[in-house]
């Protein structure tokens, strides 16, 4: 029996979730898959997946075993890389996940220029608002614009720091009045994100502090663009990166509200599998970003070393 193989096929099933998809990812059968991990459970003695009729799941001493594989493949994957010397050119397919709004209006041009630079590589960009779980789904690099999170599953790198800008139309303002204060807030209508770790809370900084409050409005979406396009329209406050509303601030289509008080930054950056730390693919991904990505609404771009 080829261990490495088992333990790939093994690895490969807690990722996807199953056996069938652990195939198809592999490019073998089914029956393969299924037959390399049960050898490979004979061989340790002990049961490495929780089998039922709807999911797979690691047992304790599976996940245990998971975790100490993911950091053996990578490395034997380094090795394989060095040998072939595929560090310059990479090849295989390079999965990414990342938000609708930043997606279309700054990181597709990116990714476009990536791929021109590496034409043996594939790049399969998925566009999507949720908070979704990479490991689970299957990314190779998941972009995240939240409060930066570190996670025991995942690599966290920092690329950029987000600012955040409180905003409504003019019109909006005329018909009921400008802010004096955050609290006020709590009585208008206020357009908040739906994917947000807070919820419908807001949480502003300003001379006298912090000010945290929940807010309630017309409309609650998982999209930036959406909660734009309602403030132009007067329907409310949102509360926003400045690179969805950069433009309609400069054309006076919407104002600053509360310009002395400020949200928190949220920060722009990727998260990815521990098993792929190592990886040339996600290592020239991540630098082409740093030194490219042009976004002027942007705080600043984070230096970081390598990995």
């Amino acid at each position: 029996m080829d261990k490495f193989e088992s333990i790939r096929a093994f690895t490969q099933v807690v990722v996807s979730g199953g056996f069938a998809a652990a195939a198809r990812e592999m490019g073998v059968s089914r029956s393969t898959v299924n037959k390399l991990v049960i050898n490979l459970e004979n061989e340790l003695g002990v049961q490495l997946l929780q089998r039922s009729t709807r999911q797979v799941n690691p047992t304790t001493t599976g996940l245990a075993f998971y975790e100490r594989c993911t950091n053996i493949l990578a490395e034997l994957e380094s090795a394989e890389l060095a040998v072939s010397q595929m560090q310059e050119e990479p090849k295989g397919t390079l999965k990414i996940n990342a938000p609708m709004s930043f997606g279309t209006s700054h990181l597709a041009s990116v990714v476009a220029d990536f791929i021109a630079l590496h034409p043996e590589l594939q790049v399969q960009l998925t566009l999507d608002d949720r908070f979704i779980d990479p490991i689970a789904e299957g990314f190779d690099i998941t972009v995240r614009i939240s409060e930066f999170k570190e996670s025991a599953s995942l690599v966290s790198q920092a690329i950029a720091t987000v600012e955040r800008v409180l905003c409504a139309s003019p019109e909006y303002v005329e018909k009921y009045g400008n802010l004096g204060h955050p609290k006020e807030l709590r009585d208008r209508s206020c357009l908040h994100y739906g994917y947000l770790a807070t919820g419908n809370q807001w949480k502003l900084i300003g001379h006298d502090g912090e000010h945290t409050f929940t807010v309630n409005g017309s409309l609650c979406s998982n999209n930036g663009e959406v909660l734009r396009d309602a403030a132009v329209k007067g329907l409310g406050i949102a509360l926003l990166p400045t690179f969805i509303v950069e433009q309609e601030l400069q054309q006076k289509k919407l104002q600053t509200i509360l310009p002395d008080y400020h949200p928190p930054e949220l920060c722009l950056y990727l998260a990815y599998p521990l098993n792929r730390h190592l990886s040339i693919k996600i290592k020239l991904f991540t630098e082409f970003l740093q030194k490219n990505l042009n976004i002027k609404s942007l705080n600043k771009i984070m230096q970081t070393e390598e990995y």
